[in-house]
């Protein structure tokens, strides 16, 4: 590498850099056109050219490439523009973090990332607490993108939290919610299964996924006993499974805390796994960034309350019947 360009690799002096540089590339590599880029963030047309000449020395890249009468990206400005927005967002929750916080008078928004089985869990009964303690918060939940597991930091900086059982990411911290099983559902009229479900039933069986890039508890408590399931339908809510299994010979897997409600929207019955499903840890994730952020830790502490009452729910009283003979059991939810 010659001298010219060993400085691209080495430490950013901070204190040196101009940061509304970082909100100037967000909206030029966005919008890939310097008048709209600046109409977007409030500067005139000359002064963010001289902002896109200033990047330019700083990167050694042209970023905006003309093509014909447009711009184009060019490789570096293609990962600089993700980079950016995760960077003005972590920037904003940086300088926006607070002291001291009252919930009864404070208006913010929390967003937190979540499938449908931690919305609907945890996340409702977190909106329950809020609506009374803190009627000006407003909460977001969010589908996580599989980038989630790719870059973690990036998608944990730019939200205040992730709502994740564990075992699929690590190495950031996280407050424990509450346990949960996994039960098998069938249709209640299925032709081939009585009391109880067997382990070859699973492995002939079609099947109904709750399907993710990056995490998909069916198959991968199956594969650990040898089994590939074959699938006929994959879903992206585990609220769907229900639907999915009503009125065929196919099984799912689906968490105790939303069995309940299986039997509740669709023709069909739970059973015991007939094997020993490692049970469901969910956990609130969050960056480091919102360690010291008052409104955060706030939010923790509501997270460890409510997780601590779903926790208390953990037995038999709570949990849904299991059915033990053909047909919906007696006192089945």
């Amino acid at each position: 590498m010659d001298g010219s360009r060993s400085h691209r690799w080495c430490p950013v002096n901070l204190s040196r850099l101009d940061l509304n540089l970082v909100v100037a590339l967000r909206a030029l590599l966005e919008e890939r056109n310097v008048t709209r880029a600046g109409e977007r963030i409030g500067l005139s047309q000359p002064a963010m050219s001289a902002a896109l000449s200033r990047l330019r020395r700083h990167f050694d890249d042209e970023l905006l490439a003309r093509t014909g009468n447009s711009y184009e990206l060019t490789p570096l400005g293609v990962a600089l523009r993700d980079r950016s927005a995760t960077a003005c967002d972590l920037l904003e929750r940086v300088f926006s973090s607070q002291a001291d916080f009252d919930p009864a008078a404070e208006t913010r928004e929390f967003t937190l990332l979540a499938a449908d089985y931690g919305a609907a869990v945890f996340g409702a009964a977190l909106a329950r607490v809020l609506h009374h303690e803190a009627p000006g918060i407003r909460l977001t939940f969010q589908h996580p993108a599989p980038s989630v597991v790719e870059n973690t930091a990036a998608v944990l900086s730019t939200v205040d939290g992730l709502l994740m059982p564990h075992g699929v990411i690590d190495g950031f911290p996280a407050v424990d919610l509450h346990q949960d099983r996994w039960l098998c559902l069938v249709a209640d009229d299925h032709p081939e299964i009585g009391q109880e479900l067997t382990l070859d039933q699973l492995a002939r069986l079609p099947w109904a996924v709750y399907q993710r890039p990056y995490d998909a508890p069916a198959a991968r408590q199956l594969s650990m006993l040898g089994i590939s399931p074959h699938v006929e339908v994959s879903v992206q809510t585990f609220q769907l499974l229900p639907h999915m299994i009503e009125g065929t010979r196919r099984v799912a897997m689906i968490q105790e805390r939303l069995a309940r409600r299986a039997v509740r929207s669709a023709a069909v019955r739970v059973l015991p796994c007939p094997f020993d499903a490692v049970p469901v840890q969910e956990a609130m994730w969050w960056h480091p960034v919102h360690n010291q952020d008052a409104a955060h830790i706030w939010l923790r502490q509501k997270a460890t309350e409510v997780g601590a009452t779903l926790k208390g729910h953990d037995g038999p009283d709570e949990g849904v019947s299991v059915a033990r003979g053909a047909g919906r059991a007696p006192g089945l939810l």
